[in-house]
């Protein structure tokens, strides 16, 4: 039962893990390209809006940022729980 348990925090902390990277990317993609628009066109990135430069360019990058510090963290995770390849 006690490799149940591990597998089954594993789990937990994926999903955790998860829902933590969803969430910022739901806030960069969604809050600061839509929401906070008007806030952040007051400053200037490059010469161009930081709410317009959010929503064309912004949230790329913080997506494939996401991305990355997913693999790191599950890389992390999986040789912790010894569930690595």
């Amino acid at each position: 039962m006690e490799n149940q348990d591990r597998l089954k925090e594993y789990w937990r902390r994926n999903l955790r893990l998860m829902l933590v990277l969803l969430a910022i990317w739901a806030v960069v993609s969604y809050g600061f390209s839509i929401v906070f628009v008007q806030a952040l066109n007051k400053i200037h990135l490059g010469g161009f809006p930081l709410g317009f430069w959010f929503a064309q360019q912004g949230s790329i990058y913080t997506f494939v940022g996401l991305i990355f510090v997913y693999v790191w963290r599950m890389r992390r995770l999986d040789r912790e729980y010894d569930v690595h390849e």
